[in-house]
């Protein structure tokens, strides 16, 4: 037996050494999912098994390569370089790339990004003279995404009467064409973007049967992260890749299903075992996160669902605090409260900004915090706001890449063409596309063409065209010569961005100087990681490989701050104190949502996984009253306070969930409502007692509700202001604030 498996429980070694035929894995919250899907792989490679022909599939490139280093200390580097192991997109985008030319593309074709793909929808709508008021980019968009998620093409949606009407009932019966035209578009740019790629890959497998059996038969085990966020592309994919061998194993938790807006269907996880009647299922339900109360508290919540896999996850833990409700009259007080309550908890247990966490249903929520943090000098950063990658800088540089290893890709010629400014003009370039999508032909072709295609250009304007060509094909040729670092620092030093950003040192361009310098650092780091015997790390693999990166892959260095974010962003991350803020009806659960039992369910779903981030404490907070729209609106909690068994909440001193909070002497620490920790009931190893701070001497023994029982050390300063320094048996030499430390002296 290998050693590691000793590191695990009895549930989770049964799960990892059962590795034939289909298994499902049930993980409940702070199960210990990605350690078990992570030994699992390193087993079967200790059975024997080829890496080659194990085929792991995540939902971030975080998450792939955290897995992938944790197996090379299991197993070795060698082995784990080998697996099959990242993203749908990123895996799928590899088969593609190898099999393109049997969908008609080519192996360097581009791949657009969010915004890529609606700069294209928004010419479209305005190349066919529609009003953009009506036919708004995004929610056209939107609905092309969702079409193509559900594995419907442009062909099939033009004959779909259920979705023509719903265009003609919302004012937009050309949606089917914009479809039509963009997906025209995509193939004559040599371009697909992050749904294509999903949707090609099932038409590959669909259409060439012998491509399909192909890899059916290289990947021997099939292993998936996340299994209740797959949408019905991932999932046909999936089935169709497992049915020969049937070696499939998913690892899920129907309980945090909470992508339905993104198309995720949690259909996919309930109805494994009818895919698969051979299944084994494993549940994972000791939760090693959490406190035995907070556990609790979401069980109860989430029992209140029918639509589920019933599963018992429970803690050993300490029983830890009750969850705390506070109720305050506005939402601006509920920001004060949250921040007043955080500074005392901060102080009280010795906590970093790290370790807390405001999740919100809405990002419109963040504001309030915001003011509310700054003007205590809290530090915090939102999650889900501008990512690296779509910085307009960031975005123009990687475009020169782009069209140079794709002269097709449009939207990258766009970008370029007038960056930085060569006096090419809109008029040009609206002259350049009316002679493309004449001829069907790429704007790249058109302009080495110019004199031919388009004459009515004046001779100075096709002169800067010229430049403009010659500039690129200079670089053409260096493509063999240099790596991706290198032939990218210099094009951006030949095309004068850099100097024409240092010529006027604004905070703007200073910014924008960082994140280029950024960008070249990450490529030079990208090529340093993959140099191999084989040759250079060329622009092709960065671009593949960066054009994948996703929001969540983004992390940020400085990590002392408190995070603010929506519940959806917070999923699969933890925090030692979380406030869950704005539960009143129709925020959370969304007025969206309550004429629904399925969406309802997902919205309870969606607390159960905000309250299973914290490790210790949770505050539940609502607002009487929220300025929504411009109005002030009057507010209830929301109906989810009430479904947590009582016994695992304090309330409000009045018990209606309703506390104005009166004036304070000392706003900063708020004494003036009651968030001091109460023992949940049934713990034995808490006290009966309240502590009293005069009575604690040096040589003590002493037991703390966070750190357990340890011996004071010495005493420091007097009044309000003494410090304790008690040494814990389990957590080492902590000093804390005597006034807020709560130590209750142990006798006997």
């Amino acid at each position: 037996m290998a050693d590691f498996l000793n590191e695990l429980n009895d549930t989770q070694r049964e799960a990892v050494m059962n590795y034939n035929g289909p298994s499902l894995i049930i993980a409940g919250a702070g199960s210990g999912k990605t350690r078990v899907l992570t030994y699992r792989i390193a087993y079967l490679l200790t059975q024997g098994i080829a890496p080659g022909s194990i085929l792991a599939l995540t939902f971030t490139n975080k998450a792939a390569k955290e897995m992938k280093e944790r197996i090379a200390k299991l197993v070795g580097e060698e082995q784990s370089r080998r697996l099959w192991m990242g993203t749908f997109h990123s895996v799928f985008a590899r088969i593609l790339r190898s099999e393109a030319a049997a969908i008609g593309f080519t192996s360097n074709f581009s791949i657009y990004d969010g915004q890529d793909s609606k700069n294209v929808v928004r010419q479209i709508i305005k190349d066919m003279h529609l009003d953009d008021s009506i036919y708004k980019p995004n929610d056209v968009h939107n609905r092309i995404s969702s079409a193509k998620n559900n594995l419907i093409t442009a062909a099939a949606y033009a004959t779909h009467s259920e979705l023509t009407l719903q265009d003609s009932a919302v004012r937009r019966p050309l949606t089917g064409q914009i479809y039509k035209a963009y997906q025209q578009r995509c193939a004559k740019a040599d371009a697909m973007d992050f749904d294509d790629i999903l949707l090609n890959t099932n038409i590959l497998f669909r259409d060439h049967p012998e491509i399909l059996d192909k890899y059916q038969h290289f990947y021997r085990y099939i292993l998936v992260d996340e299994y209740q966020d797959t949408n019905s592309a991932q999932y046909m994919i999936v089935k169709k890749l497992a049915q020969q061998r049937c070696n499939i194993c998913v690892v899920g938790d129907d309980a945090q299903s909470i992508y339905a807006f993104r198309g995720a269907r949690i259909e996919n996880i309930l109805n494994f075992r009818n895919d698969y009647p051979n299944y084994r299922m494993f549940k994972l339900e000791q939760n090693y996160r959490s406190t035995q109360t907070i556990v609790n508290a979401a069980n109860t919540l989430i029992a209140k669902n029918q639509n589920r896999i019933k599963k018992e996850v429970f803690s050993e833990n300490l029983c830890g605090d009750l969850i705390r409700v506070f109720n305050v009259s506005t939402d601006q007080e509920e920001g004060y409260v949250v921040a007043a309550s955080i500074m005392e908890m901060k102080y009280r247990h010795q906590l970093e900004h790290k370790n807390f966490a405001i999740l919100y249903r809405t990002n419109a929520q963040s504001r309030i915090f915001e003011e509310a943090l700054r003007k205590r000098n809290l530090p915090y950063r939102i999650f889900g706001g501008l990512s690296f990658y779509e910085r307009k800088e960031v975005k123009d540089i990687l475009a020169y890449g782009r069209l140079l290893i794709n002269p097709k890709d449009d939207e990258a010629f766009r970008r370029i063409v007038n960056f930085p400014a060569r006096g090419i003009g809109n008029t040009t370039l609206s002259r350049l596309e009316t002679v493309a999508n004449e001829r069907n032909l790429p704007l790249w072709e058109v302009t080495v063409h110019a004199a031919q295609l388009a004459p009515d250009i004046s001779p100075a304007t096709r002169t800067k065209l010229f430049k403009f060509v010659e500039f690129m094909e200079s670089f053409a040729k260096d493509r063999t010569k240099f790596d991706a670092y290198e032939l990218l620092h210099r094009m951006v030093i030949a095309t004068g961005i850099i100097s024409s950003l240092q010529a006027e040192k604004t905070p703007e361009n200073i910014s924008r100087l960082q994140n280029i310098d950024e960008l070249l650092n990450g490529i030079r780091e990208f090529v340093t990681e993959n140099t191999t015997d084989n040759g250079l790390v060329g622009l092709e693999q960065y671009l593949a490989n960066v054009a994948l990166l996703t929001n969540a892959d983004q992390t940020e260095e400085d990590n002392d701050k408190i995070s603010m974010m929506t519940i959806h962003a917070s999923k699969g991350l933890e925090f030692e104190v979380v406030y869950i803020v704005g539960l009143e009806e129709n925020l959370f659960p969304s007025q969206m949502a309550i004429n629904s039992m399925q969406d309802i369910e997902e919205e309870r779903r969606l607390f159960y996984v905000a309250i299973t981030r914290a490790k210790q404490n949770v505050f539940l907070s609502s607002a009487g009253s929220r300025f929504r729209w411009g109005s002030m609106s009057i507010s209830s909690p929301s109906r989810f306070i009430k479904e947590i068994d009582a016994q695992y909440l304090e309330l409000p001193a009045d018990g209606n969930m309703r506390r104005i909070i009166p004036n304070s002497s000392n706003p900063v620490f708020a004494p003036s409502f009651n968030i001091q920790p109460k023992a949940a009931a049934g713990n034995p190893s808490k006290p009966n007692f309240e502590p009293n701070p005069d009575d604690i001497r040096p040589g003590m023994t002493v037991e703390h509700q966070r750190f357990g029982r340890g011996k004071v050390l010495s005493l420091e300063g007097d009044g309000p202001n003494t410090k304790v320094m008690v040494h814990f048996n389990e957590a080492g030499q902590k000093q804390l604030l005597l006034k807020f430390a709560k130590l209750v002296r142990v006798t006997g």
